[in-house]
């Protein structure tokens, strides 16, 4: 288990909510063929006024520019991508786009940027930015990580290797320009073996790395540390988390607007293989390199009796920690999912609604299962106001859990969950909207059906304050769909 998560999309959250959230209108871009078995695709952003999505497959790698009616305008070939590179991010701007990507060359793995402008024309690179052993970043499986502000004018790739209690990461900071600012290579040690999460950055180039001691058969942390260096810096400046002998696990953490502080949220077990008991409510001070205002907030009876287990104790076992949203009062709003995976030797062929699209012979089946989303939310004072469900059940095998899930959107009014509701044979998009009350209502986006295709919400992006796009498949081809609300 992977105590800290942090999101590819960065929800920059005001949680002063003013009215709920309705969907206007849903406009589809055309199909293109595509092998969703080998292909890979991704919601890049807008620039200029255009969308940009990516496809990849054995043909290549593309950018297609759809105009605000999803008709496609462009299709750039990004012939600078070779057919082994992985990795890749998008970060786009309001006329340019940096693309990052990764190649295994022998035993090592290099990273590389480029820069295109709004057009999707080259205007830098692509320039090698670092390069590691393999065997440095875990593998070949091993990936170099990326953190970005939240004015995308610090940029910064890591690679973490870890031995026993020594970490050692290698950081480099870039500008939003492709300048290389500086690489250093920190190492930090523990007194137990050592794990990491996701760094994230600040506008004045600060990043910190989550690190903590995973412990017990659950793997949950019995030590935590923010480990912090500026790109001026060779040194990390390692921070522990006052636990005061409690265990952690799924905790995530978000920086706020202004970059000064780090929120902190997460579930405990006062023992190091026992139920989780409540979250933890925390910000570090990045000026003074401080943890505030630590507290922990216990499960009511309520809440417990409010999952429908037949065990209270263990309600809360299987959730997971998605998303933190920072409030304007300084509290925030942690939402979690119950989740969990499980293998068994029987196997019925073509169970579920998604299973044309991973028809297996195995006689051993992953299965996958999302179940509902909690919201809790906690005022400045880490004073618990209130916390609600959303109500969902979702199933299915050997897919990844690509159709589940969900994806949340932010629009300043409300936040939005938007997730399938399917069964054995039929399925519908559904938009749960919660209010700062935690008052939720549900909406159906699409009906059963059988012309629709099948949306992949969390693999969706918020491209702009009112607008969120979506991959769907629909057998052997791809196409995105944009709701406006």
């Amino acid at each position: 288990m992977n105590p800290y998560r942090i999101p590819a999309l960065v929800i920059l959250a005001v949680i002063f909510f003013l009215s709920p959230v309705h969907a206007q209108q849903i406009t589809y871009s055309p199909y293109e063929k595509f092998d969703f078995r080998t292909g890979e695709f991704t919601v890049a952003g807008k620039v200029g006024g255009l969308l940009y999505v990516y496809r990849g497959s054995a043909e290549g790698y593309y950018l297609d520019a759809y105009n605000d009616a999803m008709q496609k305008q462009a299709t750039v070939i990004l012939d600078f991508l070779p057919r082994r590179s992985f990795g890749t991010r998008f970060i786009t701007y309001s006329d340019k786009i940096i693309v990052l990507h990764q190649v295994t060359e022998s035993s090592r793995v290099v990273q590389y940027a480029t820069l295109l402008d709004g057009k999707g024309r080259i205007q830098k690179g692509p320039l090698q930015v670092d390069e590691a052993k393999s065997a440095f970043l875990g593998g070949r499986s091993g990936l170099y990580n990326y953190a970005v502000s939240h004015d995308k004018r610090q940029i910064v790739v890591y690679g973490v290797h870890t031995k026993g209690a020594e970490l050692t990461a290698r950081i480099t900071w870039l500008d939003d320009q492709l300048n290389v600012k500086n690489t250093v290579e920190a190492p930090f040690s523990a007194d137990n073996d050592i794990a990491f999460g996701e760094a994230v950055v600040n506008d004045a180039g600060q990043l910190l790395l989550p690190a903590y001691t995973p412990y017990g058969a659950r793997d949950y942390a019995d030590r935590v540390w923010l480990l912090g260096i500026g790109e001026d810096n060779k040194q990390f400046y390692p921070v522990e988390l006052p636990l005061n002998n409690i265990f952690t696990a799924g905790t995530y953490m978000e920086m706020s607007l202004t970059g000064d502080r780090v929120y902190i949220g997460g579930f405990y077990s006062d023992r190091k293989n026992g139920n989780f008991e409540g979250i933890i409510y925390t910000y570090y001070d990045v000026a003074e390199k401080a943890f505030k205002g630590f507290k922990t907030i216990v499960f009511s009876e309520r809440i417990r009796n409010a999952t429908g287990e037949r065990n209270p104790k263990r309600a809360f076992n299987d959730f997971q920690v998605r998303q933190l949203i920072v409030r304007n009062d300084g509290g925030f709003v942690m939402i979690a999912e119950d989740f969990f995976i499980t293998t068994r030797n029987n196997y019925n062929q073509g169970f579920g609604y998604y299973s044309w699209y991973y028809p297996t012979m195995s006689a051993s089946i992953r299965e996958y299962n999302y179940g509902d989303i909690l919201a809790i939310s906690c005022n400045g004072e880490g004073q618990p106001e209130w916390a609600e469900f959303i109500r969902k059940l979702q199933y299915s095998q050997e897919d990844g859990g690509l159709f589940s899930s969900y994806a949340l959107i932010n629009t300043g009014g409300a936040l939005g969950f938007l997730f399938n509701d399917f069964n054995t044979s039929r399925s519908k998009i559904q938009l749960a909207s919660m209010d700062a009350n935690g008052k939720i209502s549900v909406n159906s986006l699409t009906g059963y059906n059988n012309e629709d295709p099948d949306w992949l919400p969390k693999s969706g992006k918020q491209v702009s304050a009112k607008e969120f796009v979506v991959p769907c498949l629909k057998r052997n081809q791809i196409c995105f769909a944009k709701v406006v609300f």
